[in-house]
């Protein structure tokens, strides 16, 4: 679904500024942005989704902004997480999923202490039989996380320092954001904005990832972090206020509508776990909509576009968005139906694209052979030990040629 938003006044520049807001979503988020945003950067020319002024990333969105910032494009990005088929980056879900053991040992070794404070507890007034009340401390022995944050944050910290690349907000080459959630405080923390430019974007993007009771939260200079998606969703005033004219958004999750297939798939038969995804959903999507309304009043001056799921979509509903495996099917999902919306929207999207001198490839678009595995395979060849850097020389060229 492709929500336009234009300018009410727009502003004349001899150039735009163009800015791209990602929201998160888990595995299944960064998947679908990645389908949509190569849909997105080989439709429309004059659009390089790696040169943009300025990115801002919540979650699994952050890794994707600070990937792109970097120079991975979607295709790289899907060889690496996608595929897991280049050799210097080895990815693997284990990444993702190792256990907290040292959240578990730091919770146990409390274990006698508490114990012993509860004992006094009840003893100290053991008529009352409140054993409710004396057992509440318990709940300090639960860690605050399933899975182990560190292991990606280092592969993050190594695919952004190799190669020329940065892990450093202050040297990137485009402004970056990676939005946080300051737990003590219950405030918004802009990574890569005044005061905060100096951490670095794996130890960020490991803050702005920290789900709480998946991951634990993430301590950084005596200030304690967890995902970014807690205050807002996208964020996208951050590249607002940059001065964007143009901002680009994308949200993976989306509240499902059951009633628009006839009501035969009811979410409270998924029990527990699709009951929880629809509530997250709909807070997700209600803010969502409740910032781009006001960002029509704040900044009348900018164009903004918005890529989601349709509320239809059972294929992106009905998996879990942790789930590693559906990948392939999910992003190349996501990547035709960015395609479709892009060729239904034609008609009202070609005055603001031309706004910002960017225009539609319709000969891309009508293009039914197109896949995004198809794109990946031929990536791939740039990240083979051998021909790699021929592969890549050549393409070079080739695009010189076609310029002179």
């Amino acid at each position: 679904m492709l929500t336009l938003q234009p300018a009410t006044r727009p502003r004349s520049r001899s150039r735009a500024k163009i800015g791209l807001a990602l929201a998160g979503g888990g595995p299944l988020g960064a998947f679908y942005e990645l389908g949509a945003l190569h849909a997105l950067a080989e439709s429309v020319e004059g659009l390089d989704v790696t040169s943009l002024d300025v990115y801002v990333g919540v979650s699994s969105g952050a890794i994707v902004a600070a990937g792109l910032v970097n120079g991975f494009d979607p295709l790289d990005m899907g060889v690496l997480f996608i595929d897991n088929a280049a050799d210097e980056y080895p990815m693997t879900p284990g990444l993702f999923l190792q256990p907290a053991f040292d959240e578990y040992a730091r919770r146990m070794l409390g274990a006698p202490g508490l114990l012993l404070e509860i004992a006094k507890q009840y003893l100290s007034a053991p008529w009352r039989g409140n054993w409710a009340q004396s057992l509440e401390p318990l709940g300090r022995l639960l860690p605050t996380g399933l899975f182990d944050n560190r292991p990606y944050e280092r592969f993050l910290a190594h695919m952004f320092e190799s190669a020329g690349r940065s892990n450093d907000f202050r040297r990137l080459p485009h402004r970056l954001y990676v939005v946080a959630t300051d737990l003590d405080g219950g405030t918004a923390a802009r990574f890569g904005g005044p005061g905060l430019d100096d951490v670095p974007v794996s130890r960020a993007i490991q803050a702005s990832t920290a789900l709480p009771g998946l991951y634990p939260p993430v301590e950084i200079r005596g200030h304690t972090y967890v995902d970014g998606a807690l205050m807002r969703t996208m964020h996208a005033s951050l590249a607002l206020e940059e001065g964007a004219d143009f901002v680009i958004c994308v949200n993976p999750l989306v509240a499902y509508d059951a009633y628009a297939h006839g009501g035969r798939t009811r979410v409270e038969a998924g029990g527990f776990p699709l009951v929880m995804s629809q509530t997250f959903r709909a807070l997700i999507q209600s803010r969502m909509l409740v910032g781009m309304a006001a960002y029509r009043h704040s900044h009348p001056h900018a164009d903004m576009i918005l890529f989601e799921p349709d509320r239809s979509d059972e294929q992106m509903f009905f998996v879990n968005m942790f789930k590693y495996s559906d990948r392939r099917r999910l992003v190349e999902h996501s990547y035709q139906r960015t395609r479709a919306d892009l060729r239904r929207r034609d008609a009202r999207l070609r005055p603001l694209l031309a706004r910002h001198g960017l225009r539609l490839r319709h000969d891309v678009l009508a293009d039914e052979d197109r896949t995004y595995q198809a794109a990946v395979k031929e990536r791939r060849r740039h990240y083979q030990p051998v021909t790699g850097r021929l592969h890549a020389t050549l393409d070079r060229l080739a695009a010189r040629l076609a310029v002179t």
